[in-house]
């Protein structure tokens, strides 16, 4: 069953027009989720950052974050599920002819809730393989920074990494500095520091990245959010990639030379763990 403006409907029914802004122009947000044991992990952030979106793109969302956090677990109710993942879309919906903002914008809101698959224990085990694509982030851009419906520069992204038989792309920006991967935010394990692209850099501000951050001094780890090189990255002794629905993933291999010691690394696996925990408490 969808949440889809208010109302639940069945999959098959749920519908919008082929003027919808979303469709025509990208024109609009999401919200990737994951629950655990019927608990949406850092649900407030997720939608605090929707928020935060909306207002960057002169988005009105006609419910309050109160209203929209009880819709999320109405869904998951609806469906009868306690692990799931989760999509919260908000389009600015049927407008007039061309680029001007609809005079009496009609937002649509659609919550999608489905079981999740579990990801190949091999991801987990043995690390991802990237490389490092042609498409780039835009340093200093607010667009950067939120999860619009136009996902396509990440689409691309992923299509020349599968071409080149990698598990990830990596994106630089204009100037060449790491930002992100396709789906997911990247740390690397510098002479013991912490390091991951700044959000100037062009780095979507992820909520695992936000805890990951929050969870490394328990580790005794510094962190460092700065401009990144490309041979930092090559050259660390660990790297990883995290995000909502995977979690903290090790990153092992770039452009077929391998990260360290081309395997999951002791801080890595540590993070993995402290990260595990914080979900079970939360949850």
């Amino acid at each position: 069953m969808i949440y889809f403006n208010g109302s639940f409907v069945p999959e098959e029914e749920a519908r919008v027009s082929i003027f919808d802004r979303g469709f025509l122009y990208g024109d609009g947000l999401f919200e990737t989720m994951r629950a655990y044991r019927g608990k949406v992990f850092r649900l407030d952030l997720h939608l605090q950052r929707l928020f935060h979106s909306a207002k960057i793109i002169s988005l009105s969302i006609p419910k309050t974050l109160k209203e929209l956090e009880e819709a999320v677990y109405e869904t998951l109710k609806e469906n009868n599920l306690k692990d799931a993942y989760l999509r919260l879309t908000v389009s600015r919906g049927e407008g007039e002819r061309g680029l001007d903002l609809p005079l009496s914008p009609r937002p649509n809101i659609i919550i999608v809730a489905k079981p999740l698959s579990p990801y190949p224990k091999c991801w987990y085990e043995e690390g991802l393989r990237a490389v490092v694509v042609r498409v780039r982030r835009e340093k200093g851009s607010r667009l950067s920074g939120i999860k619009s419906l136009n996902y396509l520069p990440n689409i691309l992204a992923k299509v020349e990494a599968k071409e080149k038989g990698a598990d990830e792309g990596i994106m630089l920006n204009r100037d060449g500095y790491l930002t992100e991967a396709t789906v997911s935010n990247i740390f690397l394990i510098s002479q013991g520091r912490l390091l991951t692209p700044s959000l100037e850099s062009g780095a979507l501000p992820g909520i695992t990245r936000k805890a990951v951050i929050e969870l490394a001094p328990t580790l005794r780890l510094e962190v460092l959010e700065r401009e990144i090189k490309l041979s930092e990255l090559m050259e660390a002794e660990e790297a990883f990639l995290t995000n909502s629905l995977r979690g903290v993933v090790p990153l092992t291999q770039v452009n077929g030379r391998p990260i360290g010691q081309g395997r999951p690394g002791k801080i890595t696996r540590a993070i993995t763990q402290a990260y595990s925990k914080a979900v079970e408490d939360d949850s």
